[in-house]
């Protein structure tokens, strides 16, 4: 994730002795991702190490970062693998370091799966389904910040940057999705807490007994409550589908979504509007990635995504005439 923040471990050490999380014995910085600087730090204590994420917030203020950290800390209470964030002595899980808003979570075991096969598919679809509802009880409510507002406000923001045949996806596919958005369909669509953003380099696994063992989900801050379905569609459209050529798998697909229903069967409402979730999708990722690649911010470390998988995967599913759920049938 990128470094916006430079942070040294004696900057750090304070914090994390308030939080009696021990000495700091290394600190690292981490690549990859856009949002907010994170470090690694090792700490040691009576003799043991631990291992933590410090992330400071770069666009979050600390009045907003309730809604992620209490749901973090939510399904972790509820047994889901997730990251869960450090409370001080008030309870508070926002902390402060060098003028922004922090949180500091103990880093999960694993490695993420670039690769994944069927295994890897259903243990993500299991655990998502458990995500869904083992927070069917969380209190606290919050949009999807990244969804049907955004994309109406920022469509307009990245047209100057694209040619004429995206300019008209672009468009087109705005305009479907707000005509979705409208049906009562979707309107029958469940609802809860969803993570937004599980792809899959936000996912750990280890080999347990030979076989791939999720070991945990994290990064959970674009989450905000919306349709179950929308989240099963960014997972299908980033762990089923093959990045180089854009191409659906049909049998990865087939086992994230059994995985899925074995533990909550699907409803007739997101079975039907399945086609439309996956284009929402991959149409939010591709708009999030365009105004990211042409407005970057300066950060340090900082690797910002290619726009144009997400465009392929736009126009794959735009022209698709069946769905996952197909292939789950079959």
């Amino acid at each position: 994730m990128a470094v916006y923040t430079e942070v040294s471990a004696k900057e750090a050490s304070a914090l994390f002795k308030q939080l009696n999380l021990g000495t700091i014995t290394a600190m690292q910085g981490c690549a990859g991702g856009i949002e907010n600087t994170n470090y690694f730090v090792t700490t040691e204590q009576d003799g043991r190490t631990s291992e933590h994420v410090l992330t400071l917030f770069e666009r979050l203020s600390a009045a907003q970062l309730p809604f992620y950290l209490r749901l973090m800390k939510h399904l972790a209470l509820g047994g889901i693998p997730v990251p869960d964030p450090v409370a001080n002595r008030d309870g508070d899980l926002v902390h402060a370091l060098k003028g922004k808003p922090v949180a500091i979570v103990n880093r999960l075991r694993g490695r993420s799966e670039l690769l994944p096969t069927v295994e890897h598919c259903a243990a993500l679809g299991a655990t998502l389904a458990r995500m869904h509802l083992a927070g069917r009880d969380f209190h606290l409510s919050q949009p999807n910040l990244r969804g049907l507002d955004w994309w109406n406000q920022t469509v307009p923001v990245v047209l100057p940057y694209l040619d004429a045949a995206q300019t008209t996806l672009l468009r087109t596919e705005l305009a479907y999705q707000n005509h979705v958005a409208a049906c009562s369909a979707y309107q029958a669509l469940p609802q809860g807490p969803i993570h937004a953003d599980l792809f899959r380099d936000n996912a750990l696994f280890e080999t347990v007994d030979g076989r791939p063992h999720l070991s945990g989900c994290f990064d959970f801050y674009f989450a905000g409550v919306d349709t179950w379905l929308f989240d099963i569609a960014v997972c299908l459209n980033d762990w089923c589908v093959d990045h180089g050529s854009g191409q659906v798998d049909d049998e990865r697909s087939a086992s994230l979504l059994r995985a899925y229903a074995s533990v909550r069967a699907l409803t007739a409402a997101e079975r039907q509007l399945l086609s439309a979730m996956l284009r929402a999708a991959a149409l939010r990722f591709w708009l999030s990635r365009l105004w990211d690649y042409h407005l970057p911010r300066e950060a340090s470390l900082l690797k910002a995504h290619d726009p144009a998988p997400l465009e392929r995967v736009l126009r794959l599913r735009a022209g698709q005439s069946h769905t996952p759920c197909d292939a789950m049938a079959a």
